[in-house]
């Protein structure tokens, strides 16, 4: 069964920065899409960035964001800095099968249970 765990989550003053990690199991899980995505209380899931051969992030974090694959392609970081209150969410790490909408929810299959960045002004 495939599993998908995050950790790194934690309290910053805006400016700060953090470090995400999603580790998926087992590690012969072959999958095509990770994405992070995040939900802030009253707000839809909303997608942060997603990796496959390229890159892709939400307007939002362009440029103070950034995703990548360890040498280990089971798991993804997500190095957040320069973090606003904003971006204050339970974020969660996802993976697709399949092409197509990287930055779509419906279109990923596995999640993990998220962490949580709370960013103080």
């Amino acid at each position: 069964q495939v599993q998908l765990v995050e950790s790194g989550g934690g309290s910053v003053q805006a400016g700060g920065s953090l470090r995400l990690s999603c580790v998926a199991s087992p590690q012969t899980y072959d999958w095509y899409y990770m994405g992070w995505f995040r939900q802030a209380p009253g707000k839809e899931r909303e997608v942060v960035a997603a990796i496959w051969t390229g890159t892709y992030y939400a307007d939002s974090v362009k440029g103070r964001f950034t995703i990548s694959l360890a040498n280990a392609k089971n798991t993804v970081y997500l190095q957040m800095n320069s973090l606003k209150p904003e971006d204050t969410a339970m974020y969660y790490c996802a993976t697709a099968s399949y092409g197509g909408a990287w930055y779509d929810a419906g279109h990923y299959k596995y999640w993990g249970q998220g962490t949580q960045v709370t960013v103080s002004s």
